[in-house]
């Protein structure tokens, strides 16, 4: 049987845009799900929307292709941060853009472009009436120890070292039951081992570089959840990786690293006086800084890496890179309350506005 439209809502038309879900079933309340879509799909105007669960073999970029196939005009992302990354993966230079429904932990985009997180009926309609923003993706080509290569894209942060670790280490049970926080307990087992990572480094044109680290994290945005900024200067759409070297020494070292994360990156710099602050002081030697499009880097052993939270295994070598506005992101449409006195949020300049499906009958 075929919903009828809602009171005052426009009908579906023949050529009517078409919205498709990929969802990862242990994420979400389906039934709440598909209420919530179907409810901002008849308001719109739209047809009726497609539906793909993910799998453990396949997060989603299968399903995204296949809705991309049925001519799917918005890819929902239901689920974590493996679910928004394989949807991105596959929607990469499509111009087919992506709606973040949020429903996993650490919900890393959404939280770096400022969007909701707690409200499932809000990000739906966002995703049905929003406009679209550009943003970078970063993409990682890693080598592995028997010479094979895996290509993948992220939105966040790539990371190898203890960060990687922590991701091999964070146990699912724990992560089910208490969401971020199992992090802190895989973090305590990962300091337990003092093993640092040797590497050479290429970044753009510069010359080859050594360093030896305990943690490298090359990031596309710079937030991480419990309101951390890890990389004050990252921008999801500057056409440029941030990135940081941890090298602490003992636990002096680590301390030094969590003052200047969260209170220099974090409470200093929302004031004024605290940026001055910030102006005089030197940088600590155990945190390292860098900026670049492209990054090179060759291990001396065969070491773990993840993207956007989730383990990859092993790589000896990776090369990675920005490629500029490759996904467009549905975000809040700006409602504007004055002469260039734009309210709202989620949106640049460079955002485009949907384009009503009764305007294209």
């Amino acid at each position: 049987m075929t919903a009828s439209p809602a009171p005052g809502a426009p009908e579906p038309h023949a050529g009517a845009p078409v919205a498709a879900v990929v969802y990862n079933p242990t994420k979400v309340q389906l039934d709440q799900l598909r209420a919530a879509v179907s409810a901002a799909e008849r308001d719109a105007g739209w047809g009726p929307t497609l539906w793909f669960a993910t799998t453990v073999d396949d997060p989603g970029s299968g399903m995204t292709r296949d809705a991309l196939a049925q001519d799917a005009a918005i890819v929902m992302a239901a689920g974590g941060d493996g679910t928004v990354r394989a949807v991105a993966e596959a929607l990469r230079g499509t111009g087919v853009p992506i709606g973040l429904l949020p429903a996993g932990t650490g919900n890393l985009l959404a939280r770096n472009l400022d969007l909701t997180l707690a409200h499932l009926d809000t990000s739906v309609r966002t995703a049905f009436t929003g406009a679209d923003r550009p943003i970078d993706l970063g993409v990682l080509e890693a080598e592995r120890p028997d010479g094979s290569r895996q290509r993948n894209v992220f939105l966040v942060m790539a990371g190898f070292g203890l960060d990687a670790q922590m991701i091999a280490h964070t146990r699912p049970e724990l992560k089910r039951r208490v969401g971020w926080l199992a992090y802190a307990e895989a973090i305590a087992r990962s300091l337990r081992d003092r093993h640092r990572v040797r590497l050479r480094y290429k970044l753009d044109d510069e010359p080859v570089r050594a360093m030896r680290v305990h943690t490298i994290l090359i990031g596309n945005c710079g937030s991480l959840p419990g309101n951390i900024l890890l990389l004050p200067e990252a921008a999801v759409d500057d056409g440029l990786f941030d990135i940081v070297a941890l090298r602490p020494e003992g636990l002096l070292g680590w301390l030094q690293i969590w003052l200047k994360i969260t209170w220099e990156n974090g409470i200093l710099r929302r004031t004024q006086v605290g940026r001055k602050l910030m102006g005089l002081r030197r940088e600590i030697r155990t945190l390292r800084y860098l900026k670049g499009r492209r990054l090179i880097l060759r291990l001396d052993q065969p070491e773990e890496y993840e993207l956007d939270g989730d383990a990859f295994g092993a790589a000896i070598a990776i090369r990675t890179w920005v490629d500029p506005g490759a996904l467009l992101v549905r975000t809040p449409r700006v409602e504007h309350v004055g002469p260039g006195r734009p309210h709202g949020a989620g949106m640049t300049t460079s955002a485009r506005p949907v384009t009503s499906p009764r305007a294209s009958a």
